[in-house]
């Protein structure tokens, strides 16, 4: 049976304070000698905080401490989930961190895991995400990185797919129809709703949900993969000559065009479209060396572009939450960015025409 389940909103806990995190770091690092200094990291729009502990001296010389709202807050999720009963009883950042890692995954090493404080003491992959490089990258270097970001990814889904692991949570979870229409629900609920203030009728709410519907039974329809679920620019990070990849503790099973439309259509840096168009024949040629070929690439690209509607919309009603739940506006100046990708995929499709004309009434960047 498959369920649904959203996070429920949650009043901000009030956190240790940063001196009260030192001093338990101190207790855990006795045996090391006393750190330099602990320093409060930019945090993503998740309840987590992060720090940098610089060590005095050895290897590693710094370490990345994430601290979770509250020490059992794993046992549910940031994000909704949907599919069978699975009892969590592991941390689900560990527990996919754990798989991907033995698929040969650069993923943050686990130095120390403080289950009663809830902190976790991780491999620090520097301050420098693909994003940021990707605004002074030359041409040459960006397309090698995104090549490079590409190369994890089939990674991903080739190796960290098969074999099934039961013990891994993310195969207990998948993009299926409930799922993928609570996220365009999310959207109605927040990116037109809340947004403008005011309700929508009953039968506009009808014909977008059942156009919604049409594309969200397509995309449940194709083979599953392992699915990072937030495979974008900000959750990479440039270490030296790799790509460190973050953020993964809502892994699940879905379409192989979820991660890439999150790559390529991110809601944080426009690509040029010949550079989208280079890396979607760059990604399915590289599954083809795994023995994985879409025969038909122009019908890849139709689901390309579908999921990234469904991707797209689902962000944007997303940064809305994060402004009027969690009181966080800076993702706001990024809903124009994302609901232009929508703009140009619904106007790609002739069969698109009445979810466009029924959005657009609600949604101004999609006119």
């Amino acid at each position: 049976m498959s369920t649904v389940g959203p996070a429920a909103p949650k009043t901000p806990l009030a956190l240790p304070s940063t001196a009260l995190v030192a001093g338990i770091v101190q207790s855990q690092l006795s045996g090391c000698g006393p750190f330099k200094k602990l320093t409060p990291l930019t945090g993503d729009a998740s309840n987590r905080r992060y720090f940098r502990i610089e060590l005095g001296s050895g290897s590693p010389r710094s370490i990345i401490l994430m601290q979770l709202a509250e020490p059992e807050a794993f046992k549910q999720s940031e994000e909704a989930v949907s599919g069978t009963k699975h009892a969590i009883t592991e941390l689900p950042f560990l527990n996919v961190r754990t798989h991907l890692a033995k698929a040969g995954v650069s993923v943050p090493k686990l130095y120390h895991y403080d289950q009663a404080a809830g902190l976790l003491y991780l491999e620090d992959f520097g301050d420098l995400t693909l994003s940021e490089k990707s605004c002074d990258a030359k041409p040459a270097e960006l397309i090698a990185r995104y090549r490079q970001a590409i190369d994890i990814l089939v990674q991903i889904q080739v190796k960290a797919t098969s074999p099934a692991d039961p013990q891994c949570v993310a195969f207990h979870r998948s993009f299926d129809v409930p799922l993928l229409m609570w996220e365009f629900d999310h959207f109605m609920e927040y990116g037109i709703v809340a947004r403008q203030g005011r309700p929508m009728p009953e039968d506009d709410q009808r014909i977008i949900r059942g156009e919604c519907e049409k594309i969200a039974t397509i995309l449940a329809e194709q083979p599953r993969v392992f699915v990072h679920r937030d495979y974008h620019s900000r959750n990479l990070m440039v270490d030296e000559t790799r790509l460190g990849v973050l953020d993964f503790q809502d892994a699940l099973m879905g379409p192989a065009t979820y991660d890439l439309a999150s790559l390529l259509r991110d809601a944080y840096i426009a690509l040029d479209e010949s550079l989208i168009d280079e890396l979607i024949a760059y990604y399915l040629d590289r599954l083809e060396a795994q023995r994985q070929v879409w025969t038909n690439r122009e019908a890849f690209r139709r689901l390309f572009d579908l999921t990234s509607i469904q991707r797209n919309l689902k962000a944007a009603g997303r940064f809305v939450y994060i402004d009027q739940v969690k009181g966080n506006p800076k993702f706001l100046a990024d809903i124009p960015r994302t609901l232009g990708y929508v703009r140009r995929n619904l106007y790609k499709y002739p069969e698109l025409f009445t979810l466009r004309k029924h959005l657009a009434s609600y949604v101004p960047e999609l006119q």
